[in-house]
């Protein structure tokens, strides 16, 4: 992975230096960009450049020491998680893992209880000692039926009635996405189950752990390949005329790209309020929500949980959504939909360039999904490449 400076970026690829151009430029060295680049290179011998605009590595799931020596994730929390073998069987060719199991706990009536809802924080809630066939019950009871769900607050009102969703959804969907649930795809709220046992885990995927040493080591052994250059707080703009290569893939955003022609896609982003405390530890969990409308932040986190370090001292995040920043969730309604697929209609008539990743296709993916998108786009370059009449010409050599 050399890291090379725009002058020599316009040479040609570092190990070369022969004035040719890249195979691929891939914008975004965030897990779409980092993942496809090293499939090219290591797959199919490919000459790759990786920029990206920020000044590391990783994206959004960047972690470092702060100034006290403790561990952060400096955009906020990140969970690796999910059901797919293969995902893991890929990463693990770069990290090795600490087991991790994420809870989370909300703030509610004066209480700290499990979030999702379970059996745990309906009987602290309500001062109740149910099991799991009663509080199957109470929540039945509760249920306001929907005969047509068509948003957010349609989704938790026809599952838990409206009291529990005042509590735990209103308050907090309204600051992390700026609307009212009722103005939201039924998707937002669909993430978050509901369960009458007292499993308090925040997620069920087959396999949840955290990279041993961190994500940004395990992104720069991803990159750490003789073909692929590297080159950091650098825009698109400035190399786009300037370097040659023959293929282009775009992670992000998808509106930008195109300069804004039809106007910009809405994102919420999100700002941070990083603190290092004289004690060990702060909160039982990693993260603790709060869904009161009145308390400006979300959720704060608590890193030791993730990483597992030992330290003095712990810091923590407050976190705060707000309409303007860097891009971090595609806003899900039916008008920002439409105007992505006009988008969407550029980009397939746009030879040479292909969009990946949360910002280049304007979806929300977890970690794991955008892995997927990304091994799967390379399958297909593999697929076309070996099917293609330049390829069966090379191999008749």
């Amino acid at each position: 992975m050399p890291k090379v400076t725009l002058e020599e970026a316009i040479h040609g690829p570092a190990h070369l230096h022969n004035g040719q151009p890249y195979d691929y430029l891939i914008v975004g060295a965030g897990f779409a960009g980092s993942v496809i680049a090293e499939r090219l290179a290591q797959g199919l011998g490919q000459n790759v450049l990786v920029i990206d605009r920020r000044d590391h590595i990783a994206g959004n799931a960047f972690d470092c020491e702060d100034e006290a020596g403790v561990m952060i994730h400096r955009y906020g929390p990140h969970i690796f998680h999910t059901n797919a073998q293969r995902i893991v069987d890929y990463l693990s060719r770069f990290t090795e893992w600490r087991p991790y199991e994420h809870r989370v706990l909300a703030q509610v009536d004066n209480q700290l209880v499990p979030i999702p809802i379970n059996l745990t924080t309906l009987n602290t809630l309500f001062g109740l000692s149910m099991d799991e066939e009663q509080a199957q019950a109470f929540l039945a009871a509760r249920a306001e039926p929907v005969a047509d769900i068509r948003n957010s607050e349609d989704v938790v009102i026809n599952q838990i009635g409206r009291d529990l969703y005042e509590k735990f959804f209103r308050g907090y969907t309204r600051k992390q996405w700026g609307v009212d649930p009722s103005a939201l795809d039924k998707s937002v709220t669909s993430r978050v189950p509901t369960r009458t046992n007292s499993d308090d885990r925040y997620f069920t995927d087959t396999f949840q752990m955290m990279p041993a040493q961190g994500y940004t080591q395990m992104f720069e052994r991803i990159l750490d390949h003789p073909r692929i250059d590297l080159l950091l707080a650098t825009d698109f703009n400035s190399v786009r005329d300037r370097v040659q290569y023959k293929q282009l893939i775009y992670c992000g955003p998808i509106d930008e790209f195109f300069d804004f022609c039809y106007g910009k896609l809405p994102y919420r982003s999100l700002r941070f309020q990083h603190e290092t405390l004289p004690q060990a530890q702060l909160q039982d969990v990693a993260v603790v929500n709060f869904p009161d409308p009145a308390v400006p932040y979300t959720r704060i986190t608590e890193y030791k949980h993730l990483t597992g370090q030992v330290h003095a001292l712990t810091s923590i995040s407050y976190e705060f959504p707000c309409a303007e920043g860097e891009p971090y969730y595609p806003i899900p309604q039916p008008e920002n939909a439409e105007l992505y697929r006009r988008y969407n209609t550029l980009a397939d008539n746009t030879p040479g360039v292909t969009f990946l990743g949360r910002l280049g296709t304007y979806k929300y993916y977890n970690m794991d999904q955008v892995i997927g998108q990304a091994l799967a786009l390379y399958q297909r370059i593999e697929r076309e490449r070996h099917d293609s009449p330049q390829a069966d010409e090379l191999e008749a050599r």
